[in-house]
């Protein structure tokens, strides 16, 4: 009988088939050592792996341009062969972190959906040249590096210099009988980086065009001030410094001029980019070059990520009204055709609400149009609403007080035909707490476009050993259209599937086992539970909520030592704001927790706690595959939609969690009695509210709560340092917004729940075989289909793009 392939095999053979095209093995391999020929300095004979790395990611870069410029056109392991193990040149690869958590990784998915859908979709960020920090662990507290991410270069970028825009800062403005300008402006070049975004086996290859910030070559010395030559030069960084570092806050403002800079000149490169395309294009236009705008909004969507890119409201006004001579109602209404509008958060402390003292120094022209915009805006609602002036402070894109600021989601929400929440149950909220008064204006403009994954990155590339088994049952349909996973329901109690089900995810246990104990020297139990909670540090994701249970557990096993016991594997990963420091506190509660508990000899194997350092994509494609519980488990009504949830749910692990986000979507596909659903819904949060929470009741009345806190308390987990964690106590007992307490009891009932099951394998492999049939509505294909349709009005297409060594049509 022959020998199972094993993962590396699987993805080699993937890896080799594809990048050959399934052709020619031999122009393969020609390509490649044409490269590592190059790679090699005359001095240097030996090539290293990333020698290697380097050679095989342009031997694929190569393989993708000819498919890249024809896409373009159109819209306007160890392979035998070259004897390389493949897995080892991907880890020499570095993530491209720019991004914090959940919004940047969400906009990846949809650059994978939207070329696999076929279509003309271009995604527009900025290139730091140093990304999300680098985090290490000393001493069980977090300590940031930066990330050079850039240091050994990247070989799926190319420069388009020919291409580079400027970008204008500070000046004054002018008014005159012949309109509006802009003067005495600072300008910053704006250089695009292209990486090629290729679909799923289609041959489209679109682009992601990436800002970098340079300085022009006249920069400063213009100012001719005599001798300064050297310093002038010296300057420039100050102009490149806007694209240099990703700020690292997750759900948090910090009003800084150097991020609202950013915000700028991502939003100016890459309107005048969209403008300069839509003026060359040919659709339907006779002029040489098209002036006319008038059918602007019927070639161009633009979606904003966030209020993040809010800044394009009023800069396609500025084009328009003052450099195309557009009248200000033509403009108007073409902007807001064009402009959508995606919520991400109800936090109140993540609204974007920026100084107008800002906005009057670095961008005057675009303050007096947001006063005109908000202006009409607020005619409009006084003439609805005679005499309601509490409404139209409410309304107001300015909020007065002491110092007066721009709430950019209010100039997002007016500035934009459609405005979508995430989830079901977060994009009720927004219609009904945080943009009430403008649902009530608008109602039509409100939407829901549930978040998705995509599969091919977070199945068929991170977890080859269950896409494999799945596409042994149902085929491989399912890669393009993930509602065809429901094709395993009939299958769940046929013992061949519930077998390789579980081998699967033992085998995937075993060798991210292998992984910590190479790269982290903790040596784990592969045969318990792998329960994972990775994602940012945020009191509201309520890290500590785990963490109580954790000792609750501890404190059981201590208690009763002979007792039987389902063996843990707790792994809590995540990075925390670098000045967030509550955040950081519960890092190092977490790290102490687990020097306690993994040191005491009366625990042994029944217990671990794993703090999983420097969580990132790379890493989440090695933990997710080997979880078996997944926990999601914010306050009800905090996290607006998560997708960590849904990576978990198609990769076989279970689910406890909240009724929030698109928790509550997964409890409806799969049936709520095959996750594991705890705790207060929205409606008892906001009684608990109105009633008033007080953490002492429940720190009083269950004896178990008030052990973990008290230890936590009393420096337990801290014995060099007994008040180390006075903070994180204090605000547990005195201003816990996220209610931590008010879940507790539940939470520890629910994860005995979890025990029950999971000595039960059988019984729990058919639920995994269930939430992994029911996690179909969850790829970003349906996500971006929906957008195509109800939002930008365009069509998915599936015609093929023929390859580059074929005839077009």
């Amino acid at each position: 009988m022959a020998k199972p392939l094993t993962d590396s095999e699987k993805r080699k053979q993937i890896s080799v088939r594809g990048i050959a095209g399934l052709g020619d093995v031999a122009e393969v391999r020609k390509s490649f050592n044409r490269h590592l020929h190059f790679t090699l300095v005359k001095d240097r004979n030996v090539a290293t792996p990333r020698d290697y790395f380097f050679a095989l990611a342009h031997t694929v870069r190569d393989h993708l341009v000819g498919r890249w410029i024809r896409t373009q056109q159109h819209y306007y392991e160890r392979d035998p062969k070259l004897g390389l193990d493949l897995e080892e040149l991907e880890e020499i690869e570095e993530d491209a972190g720019l991004g914090n958590g959940g919004l940047g990784r969400l906009a990846a998915c949809f650059l994978d959906s939207m070329a696999t859908l076929g279509l003309a979709a271009y995604g527009y960020g900025i290139r730091y040249e140093f990304g999300i920090f680098n985090q290490k662990i000393v001493n069980g507290w977090q300590v940031e590096e930066a990330d050079d991410w850039l240091r050994y270069g990247n070989p799926w970028e190319k420069a388009r210099p020919e291409y580079m825009l400027p970008v204008h800062f500070y000046g004054r403005v002018e008014h005159s009988p012949e309109g509006v300008k802009w003067l005495d402006t600072q300008v910053v070049l704006a250089m695009p980086y292209d990486t090629p975004v290729p679909g799923y086996r289609n041959n489209t290859v679109n682009t992601m065009r990436l800002w970098s910030a340079k300085a022009p070559n006249d920069f400063k010395l213009h100012d001719f001030n005599v001798g300064g030559y050297i310093e002038a030069v010296l300057d420039r960084n100050l102009a490149e410094n806007i694209s240099r570092v990703l700020y690292p806050n997750d759900n948090f403002f910090e009003g800084k001029e150097l991020r609202l800079k950013q915000e700028y000149f991502v939003v100016a490169a890459t309107l005048q980019d969209i403008i300069r395309r839509f003026k060359s294009s040919k659709f339907g236009c006779r002029d040489p070059v098209r002036t006319c705008f008038e059918t602007f909004p019927d070639k161009v969507a633009i979606q904003l990520n966030d209020t993040h890119p809010a800044l394009a409201i009023p800069e396609l006004m500025r084009i328009l009204v003052d450099v195309e001579k557009v009248d200000w109602d033509k403009a108007w209404e073409i902007t807001k055709k064009t402009c959508a509008y995606t919520n991400h958060t109800v936090l109140p402390e993540a609204l974007e609400r920026w100084p107008v003292s800002m906005f009057e120094k670095l961008l005057p022209r675009h303050l007096e149009i947001i006063y005109t915009i908000n202006q009409r805006h607020l005619d409009h609602v006084a003439a609805l609403f005679p005499g309601d002036v509490d409404r139209l402070r409410r309304m107001s894109v300015i909020e007065e007080g002491d110092c007066k600021r721009i709430n950019m989601a209010h100039l997002c929400v007016i500035g934009s035909h459609a405005v979508n929440g995430v989830a079901r149950i977060h994009s009720e909220i927004v219609k009904q707490s945080v943009f009430k008064d403008f649902y009530e204006l608008e109602p039509e403009k409100f939407q829901n476009k549930t978040n998705g994954i995509t599969p091919r990155r977070w199945l068929l590339l991170c977890n080859p050993g269950l896409a494999g088994t799945i596409a042994e049952k149902i085929g491989e349909g399912f890669l393009t259209d993930l509602s065809q996973l429901k094709k395993l329901l009939p299958l769940v109690d046929d013992e061949a599937l519930i077998r390789d089900v579980a081998k699967v995810k033992q085998e995937n246990k075993l060798k991210f086992s292998a992984f910590l104990e190479k790269e982290y020297k903790v040596k784990i139990n592969p045969s318990s539970m792998f329960d994972v909670h990775v994602k940012r540090i945020h009191e509201y994701k309520r890290q500590l909520l785990n963490c109580l249970h954790i000792i609750t557990l501890y404190n059981r096993i201590k208690k009763d030592p002979a007792k039987a016991f389902v063996p843990r594997t707790v792994m809590i990963g995540g990075k925390a704001a670098p000045g967030y420091h509550m955040a950081k506190m519960i890092i190092k509660l977490v790290t102490s927790i687990g020097s306690v508990v993994n040191h005491d000899p009366i625990v042994g194997d029944k217990l671990k706690v794993i703090f999983l350092e420097n969580y990132r994509v790379s890493l989440a494609e090695k933990v997710i595959p080997a979880a078996d519980l997944s926990q999601q488990i914010s306050t009800a009504g905090t996290e607006a939609s998560g997708t960590g949830n849904m990576k978990f749910m198609l990769n076989g692990a279970l689910t406890i969690g909240t009724m929030d986000g698109a928790n509550v979507e997964m409890a409806e596909e799969a049936g709520a009695e095959n996750l594991f659903i705890f705790g207060m819904r929205v409606e008892d949060v906001e009684a608990l509210d109105r009633k008033g929470y007080n953490a002492r009741e429940y720190y009083d009345r269950l004896p178990e709560l008030k052990q973990a806190v008290d230890q936590i308390s009393s420096g337990f987990f801290s014995p060099k340092e007994p008040d180390c964690f006075r903070d994180v106590v204090n605000m547990l007992l005195n201003h816990d917004r996220f209610k931590v307490f008010a879940d507790y009891e539940a939470y520890v009932a629910c994860q005995a729940q979890v025990d029950q099951l999971y000595r039960n394998p059988r019984e729990w492999t058919k639920k995994v075989i269930r939430n992994i049939a029911c996690s179909g509505k969850f790829s970003s294909d349906r996500t971006i289909t929906e957008y195509a349709r109800d939002i930008w009005g365009v069509e998915p297409s599936d015609l093929q793009i023929p390859p580059p060594n074929l005839p077009r049509d």
